[in-house]
């Protein structure tokens, strides 16, 4: 009914409208036996309905309502307009799309119209489609009599007549034009389904379509022909072609409609010499049948058809007709001028540059290919390919896709992967789809070979189930992977063309605001056809056909597209081998080892000669800042350019490298090399000029980004054993690794370790060299942590490099303009801080400060500054200067020219619209993963000059930094958010680490400490509220907020925002840290600003230690739930606040004159004195527990230093730090353990339980009390100490607990280490350790670990002895296992590295237990090479460690070592380094290490002499 006014409804569509708005179908059989029509309709009420039709009062006012809607909608004016569904309207900016207007219901909106063209004349209407509202040219008549004239008729009520009437209607309308056409020997095509009037809904020649139930019914009308022209019929029957159905393509409406066109060829041959009439068949109304007029002669005159009135001239001009028929056919055989479709494939496919952009994405739709097709896909092996939309079924078994995977390594994905889960990130989804790795192979309507449920469906069904999914993946790839400009969408049409493949046509210009990037390549002109007039659905003809590729043979395109990439097709690529050959790399295995840039030894040889003329433009991005590519060294190599300068550290490492032997006795499998280097040092370039130099010695790569350790590893064994011929014997692989943390550089190590053990690589053999490349502030402090494997990069230059770049500066300076080599003019004057502000103060001169290209610079800066390695995507740059909108206007105006690239357009009009300064100052770089274009400052000195001298001597950062937070297009920019996002978290929030490169820590992000020191804390935390309100209320900002505040001492604020945190994580450890420090702070401040100290004045300051305690103790509640953090720190806070608080109440009592030893039996007894009873009724209870509480949670803190010895708070991220810093935690807690029982040691006690927690004072109070705290009293020596604590244990020994009796026996085994005649033996202490549980299950990890110790075995045992002993050991280490697992939870290996307290040596008794810190007395070496020595394994070769340690015997299976066990049974026994593990089943030998996870073998080697056979 297409909005056409209700009154002309037919009785018919009034029951389908009441079908479309679900009326129940027995109303409507009784509305159809009324006879309502249209007009009818109009004047109905709903008594009518109610009373006549009996329906119910709820459908009788829908009824009313939405005939009323319609009538509304249908009096909008229609004459420039028409209505579409809102869901499915199309946002094209090529049309010119003027205001929409809206129906009162506000449901209706309305788009112009769009000229088209017609079917091609006599061509099948199968491969045609019309769009429906588009207008075909005004009804012509007569021209060139071969080009058609064309008739139009609606048919828009006699659709729905009966078959006579129809068929009636249709021979006169159609009889009637043919014989117009006949009599002036024209071509002619009569449309129905096309206005042929104007009114108030449509426009003349406007596509309508008509709903055709039965195709036979206009077929069959042709059959007039023989009673309407007689005598004439067979000649006319030639004539008239079939009718030829063109399908109405309507987005809004699942009703398929037709246009039916017939065609008149006025064949010379046919017609000559004729004058045709024709008895036009009517259908009588009255006599209800079908009669013919009397006989007429027609013709065409202009754009009618008309009756002959001048019969004479007529006939008379017979011959003069057939003439021009004859000269008409004669012209048409004149050869047609082709269009040059090699050259628009070629402006189309490279941008009208002179080759492909080698780095250009381009996602692929296709169909189905013939087998004819899959020879000449080689310009597609070699395409940068991101995605593939492939609709056949069968690729993967015998199409595209299984000839692509031949070559190629490709990720197999259906559309519903594409849809992000919540809370992933756009970089998490990539990862997780492996995107820029391989290509993405999406089958978008099943695949045959699967097994699972991805079966292939018909059109309809398709557009049902699984068009959604493709619009979402169209939405998410052009919207948040992938900008405008950065890549192209070719549909190559192989064969005849389905509706999915258009659906996703419609998707991908609607995402992609235009055509401009979308290119369709068709062998097949009906397929063509087909796609021309579907694509017209969303653009104009003439759009489509400039962007197209028609006609044109595939092996043609193939061969054309070859010439135009810069490589040579499938271009071969060689490794060496350890042979000393070479062996071709295969694209489909270099694929597939995705996290590696393969460093091939004939890297760029395939160069296209041509291609060489970009080489100044290489030359002089690297010479300005820019990051240096294989294509610098090769054109050096190759003497195209000047050569490399090469640095003293390229020459110390590249030396390094080649001296170390591929076998020796002594060397690891993986060996790590660092270069630590200032940022824009060039400690980069030096890495890769190693690995480009030693591509032929060893298999070279780079690590990509964004893998993980295990997946490079993985990737690297592969390198390492690509086609060579015994994979225990191979060439080195060289890994260059840029900028990783530390903790993935421990991993890929102990990854790769693991590998060479498990591929049985012969011990001592070289297979990797990690050649890590780090950033930081301070490279020659980090390069002495491993002196002979580091090396530091900075911007002093030696007496040699200056020589090289004296020689070099020269050359450049005649050959580049001194812009494009002003890096490399800082790097020869070493960033002389007076060179760089005299060039910036030049450079910056007349800037203007307030245009928006100077606040884009000053944002750059600031990043540049303060975050290592930062950018600014091109696209972020594009939408702070608003090149958005500008660049839809301007490129619009420009796109007549065909050969405009809108990729280099892009890049123009970005350029341009830069200041001189902001050209010079920015580097324009590529994403290694994505190839997006970012820009950075060439270097971060000159960053930091220029924000220095662009905010003047206002300093103001801090407005700075608000300004850029307050950016929303910045911020909501999609591509390149996530590393956005990072960037400015960072700068708001990263503290400097020592540990990780920089020159100090700081308490806050260097940012936040400049503006504090500058400016002013109140700034800071303006800049940091803004922050956590741009990052969505992030916790972990309310958190910085509260230390922020704690520091300056406001703490009502700090208590806030740590509560605010609390709030969004209440059982975040870390955030529960910093609320206890908050209380914590806040505490020390009140004591120091007590003016009079009394229990009444003190009552808020000791709320406020409780609550410190009450905090913290929450805190390691949160932190022993969180499986993947390690946070022991509110231990440590709460043993420091309850140490303070102690000593407070100790100074309160001391104000009262009541003595120290009454404050200490308040504390600990039930006594309270009167001074304090009232003023502190609320704390007497939490007061008297604190000594317990104290007590309890130092030996907490000794549990947690007994398995892992580290520093406390030293290697964490901002999202998981403490507050708490202690370097030296033994220390921390021998003092702590001292003060306490000092402090409490002297109370009276009269009970016998109070005394025997008088004697553990005591022992404290001497540094013992725990088992860390006695065995630091070893390391130190201090006999006399641990003498009193046996002692005194010893005197309790009767009522001694698990934790006193493993205190005593400790404290004998430490007597034992330093006393060279102790009056116990190895026995007594045996003998003690008999009142540990039976249960083993039961026993503290303390005493599993004391059992170890001394039941090891002696030599001369008899066999029962050793079974006994050996049973309880592997006891006790099941257990402590368990401990340990349950201590480690899911933190990183080097957070949770074992310590070893014990070594087994060659003496009996208790003189073979050796003390670790009797080895480091030993080996007198300096820290350095103490360091090297425990690093490599050299320290168990050293002759006082062998003299003093004793070898055990032992054998390893796959990788794991073994001993003999109670009664023949296995002991799994740890290596403390599985590196030094033998590969296969060997005999060795070790020296023994005791540990909180039971014991371990160190300094492990195959044995040399035989052993005896082991009893089974």
């Amino acid at each position: 009914m297409d909005h056409k006014p209700i009154k002309d409804w037919t009785e018919s569509e009034v029951c389908n409208w009441l079908k479309s708005i679900k009326i129940n179908e027995k109303y409507i059989d009784k509305i159809r036996e009324e006879e309502v029509n249209g007009e009818i309709l109009l004047v109905i009420n709903e008594e009518y309905l109610e009373e006549k039709i009996g329906m119910k009062s709820g459908p009788a006012f829908s009824i009313i309502n939405k005939r009323d809607e319609w009538v509304r909608s249908s009096q909008m004016p229609k004459t420039q307009t028409v209505p579409v569904s809102k869901t499915k309207s199309l946002k094209n900016p090529d049309l010119n799309v003027g205001k929409e207007s809206k129906a009162q219901d506000g449901k209706t909106e309305f788009v112009p119209k769009r000229d088209c063209k017609p079917r091609p004349f006599c061509k099948p209407g199968l491969d045609f489609k019309y769009v429906k509202h588009n207008v075909l040219q005004p009804e012509a008549g007569a021209g060139d009599l071969i080009s058609p004239c064309h008739e139009y008729k609606s048919l828009e009520k006699a659709a729905d007549l009966d078959r006579a009437r129809l068929q009636a209607k249709l021979a006169k309308e159609t009889l009637k034009f043919a014989c117009g056409c006949l009599n002036i020997r024209s071509n002619g095509t009569i449309h129905f389904g096309v206005m042929d009037s104007v009114n108030t809904s449509y426009v003349h020649g406007e596509i309508i379509g008509v709903p055709i139930q039965d195709k036979d019914i206009y077929v069959d009308a042709l059959d007039y022909i023989e009673r309407s022209f007689q005598s004439d019929s067979e000649l006319v029957r030639k004539c008239i072609r079939p009718p030829e159905f063109v399908q109405v393509v309507d987005m809004s409406s699942t009703e398929t409609k037709y246009v039916v066109e017939i065609d008149i060829v006025s064949t010379l041959s046919i017609v000559s010499n004729r004058v045709f009439t024709v008895r036009l068949p009517n259908f009588n109304e009255k006599s209800n049948k079908v009669e013919f007029e009397k006989k007429t002669i027609y013709r065409r005159v202009g754009s009618k058809t008309e009756p002959v009135d001048d019969l004479g001239n007529f006939y008379s001009q017979v011959s003069h007709r057939d003439n021009c028929r004859r000269d008409a056919e004669n012209a048409i055989s004149t050869p047609d001028v082709y269009e040059d479709l090699g050259r628009k494939l070629a402006v189309l496919i490279a941008d009208g540059k002179k080759f492909i952009d080698k780095e250009k994405w381009h996602i692929l739709v296709t169909n189905k290919f013939q087998k004819e097709h899959l020879k000449s896909i080689d310009f597609l092996q070699n395409l940068r390919i991101l995605t593939v939309f492939d609709f056949d079924p069968d690729s993967k078994l015998s199409g595209f896709c299984s000839e692509y995977l031949k070559h190629h390594a490709a990720n197999l994905h259906f559309l519903q992967d594409y849809r992000i889960q919540n809370q992933m990130s756009i970089k998490e989804f990539e990862c997780s789809l492996r995107l820029f790795e391989q290509v993405s192979w999406i089958f978008c309507n099943g695949r045959t070979d699967f097994r699972g449920n991805e079966t292939a469906c018909d059109e309809m069904t398709w557009v049902q189930t699984k068009k959604s999914f493709l619009t979402e993946a169209v939405s998410l790839i052009c919207k948040q992977i992938l900008p405008r400009g950065t890549f192209s969408v070719i549909f190559l049409l192989t064969s005849p063309l389905e509706l999915p493949v258009v659906h996703t046509f419609h998707a991908f210009f609607a995402e992609m605001q235009g055509h401009e990037d979308i290119i369709c390549i068709s062998e097949s002109l009906e397929d063509y056809n087909k796609w021309e007039g579907y694509a017209a659905t969303s653009c104009s003809v003439q759009m489509v056909s400039s962007r197209s590729v028609a006609g044109m043979k595939l092996n043609h395109v193939n061969a054309t597209i070859q010439q135009l990439q810069p490589s040579s097709t499938r271009a071969s690529r060689h490794l060496s081998l350890l042979s000393k050959g070479l062996c071709l790399l295969e694209t489909v295995q270099e694929e597939r080892m995705s996290s590696l840039d393969i460093l091939s030894v004939d890297q760029c040889d395939n160069t296209n000669d041509d291609f060489k003329d970009e080489i100044e433009k290489i030359e002089q991005d690297f010479y300005r800042g820019g990051k240096v590519s294989w294509m610098n060294f090769w054109l050096s190599e190759k003497k195209y350019v000047g050569e490399f300068i090469e640095r003293d550290v390229y020459r110390d490492v590249f030396k390094l490298i080649t001296d170390t032997p591929k076998w020796s006795p002594n060397q690891t499998p993986v060996n790590d090399i660092k270069i630590y280097h200032l940022p824009g040092s060039g400690g980069s370039t030096i890495a890769r000029h190693v690995l480009w130099n030693n591509r032929k010695n060893f298999r070279c790569a780079v690590v990509k980004p964004s893998f993980p350790a295990s997946t490079v590893a993985e990737h690297a064994v592969k390198l390492r054993e690509y086609e060579e011929a015994d994979v225990t014997q191979c060439l080195p692989v060289l890994l260059l690794v840029e900028d990783f943390e530390r903790e993935f550089l421990e991993d890929l190590r102990k990854e790769l370790e693991v590998a060479t053990r498990t591929k049985k690589v012969t011990q001592g053999t070289l297979c990797f060299i990690l050649l890590s490349c780090i950033q930081s502030r301070d490279p020659e402090k980090m390069r002495k942590e491993s002196p002979f494997q580091s090396f530091a990069v900075t911007h002093k230059l030696s007496p040699v490099e200056k020589r090289q770049f004296e020689h070099k500066m020269p050359q450049l300076e005649e050959q580049y303009s001194p812009e494009f080599i002003i890096t490399a003019v800082m790097m020869s004057k070493e960033f002389n801080r007076n060179y760089v502000k005299k060039f910036v103060k030049d450079l910056l001169q007349g800037i203007n400060r307030s245009s928006v290209v100077t606040r884009l610079i000053v944002y750059v800066a600031l990043l540049n500054t303060y975050v290592q390695n930062s950018y600014l995507s091109q696209s972020h740059c594009e939408a702070l200067l608003l090149l958005a909108m500008q660049m839809n206007t301007e490129y619009q105006e420009r796109k007549a020219n065909k050969e405009t690239s809108r990729e280099r357009f892009r890049r123009h009009l970005f350029e341009i619209t830069l200041t001189e300064q902001a050209k010079v100052l920015f580097i324009h770089l590529k994403d290694e993963k994505t190839h997006l274009h970012c820009i950075r400052m060439i270097n971060p000195v000159v960053a930091e000059e220029v924000l220095h001298q662009l905010l003047g001597s206002d300093q103001q950062q801090s407005k700075v930094v608000l300004d850029l937070l307050a950016e929303d297009v910045l911020f909501q920019n999609n591509f390149g958010k996530d590393c956005y996002h990072k960037f400015l978290r960072n700068l708001c929030m990263r503290r400097n680490k020592i540990s990780q490169g920089d020159k100090s820590d700081t308490s806050f992000s260097p940012l936040i400490e400049h503006i504090m020191r500058k400016e002013a804390p109140e700034n800071a935390v303006e800049v940091l509220e803004a922050a956590y309100k741009r990052f969505n209320e992030d916790p972990f900002f309310a958190q910085q907020l509260a230390r922020l505040h704690y520091t300056n001492e406001n703490f009502l604020d700090a208590q806030k925002w740590a509560e605010v945190g609390e709030k969004k994580l209440p059982h975040n450890s870390f955030i529960l840290d910093t609320k206890g420090h908050v209380y914590k702070r806040w505490f020390n401040a009140k004591c120091k600003l007590l003016e009079t100290v009394s229990p009444e004045s003190t009552v808020d300051v000791i709320a406020t230690a409780l609550e410190a305690v009450e905090c913290f103790k929450t805190c390691q509640e949160a932190a022993s739930s969180e499986t993947e953090t390690m946070n022991n720190s509110g231990y440590f806070s709460e043993v420091e606040v309850e140490h303070d608080l102690i000593n407070f109440v100790l100074k309160v009592f001391s104000h009262c004159n009541v003595g120290h030893s009454q404050c200490l039996r308040y504390l600990v007894t039930d006594y309270i004195p009167d001074p304090v009873k009232k003023p502190w009724e609320c704390f007497h209870s939490k007061l008297k527990y604190i000594h317990k509480n104290m007590f309890q949670t130092l030996e907490r803190i000794s549990e947690d230093l007994s398995y892992f010895q580290t520093e406390i708070g030293a290697e964490e991220d901002e999202s998981h730090s403490s507050e708490v810093k202690i370097r030296n935690p033994i220390n921390w807690l021998a003092k702590k353990t001292t003060w306490y029982g000092t402090t409490f040691k002297d109370v009276p006690m009269p009970s016998s339980s109070e005394s025997q927690l008088s004697a553990r004072m005591n022992i404290c109070s001497l540094g013992g009390g725990n088992i860390t705290t006695i065995f630091s009293l070893l390391s130190e020596k201090k006999e006399a100490e641990l003498t009193k604590i046996a002692q005194l244990y010893h005197n309790q020994k009767m009522k001694l607990d698990q934790t006193d009796l493993t205190n005593y026996i400790a404290s004998r085994v430490a007597l034992g280490c330093l006393l060279d005649n102790p009056n116990f033996t190895l026995d007594d202490l045996q003998k003690l350790s008999e009142q540990f549980p039976k249960d083993r299950s039961k026993c503290q990890s303390n005493a599993l670990f004391l059992l170890t110790l001394l039941f090891w075995p002696e030599d001369d045992d008899v066999q029962n002895q050793k079974d006994v002993k050996r049973e309880t050991i592997m006891s006790a280490v099941e257990c402590l296992k368990k401990s340990y697992n349950i201590k480690k939870k899911g933190v990183p290996f080097k957070e949770s590295r074992v310590f070893t307290h014990f070594f087994l040596g060659k003496e009996r008794g208790l003189k073979k237990i050796v003390h670790k810190s009797k080895m480091k007395k030993l080996v007198q070496l300096t820290l350095t090479q103490k360091r090297m020595k425990w690093f490599s394994g050299d320290v168990w070769k050293t002759p006082e460690i062998t003299a003093l340690l004793k070898h055990v015997q032992g054998w390893t299976e796959n990788g794991n070592i073994y001993i003999e066990g109670a009664k023949g049974k296995e002991f799994k026994i740890l290596a403390l380094n599985s590196d030094s593990v033998p590969d296969g089943n060997e005999n060795v030998e070790f020296y023994l290490g005791f540990t909180f996870k039971g014991p371990v073998a160190c300094g492990i080697t195959v044995s040399k002499t035989d052993v005896k056979t082991r009893k089974r």
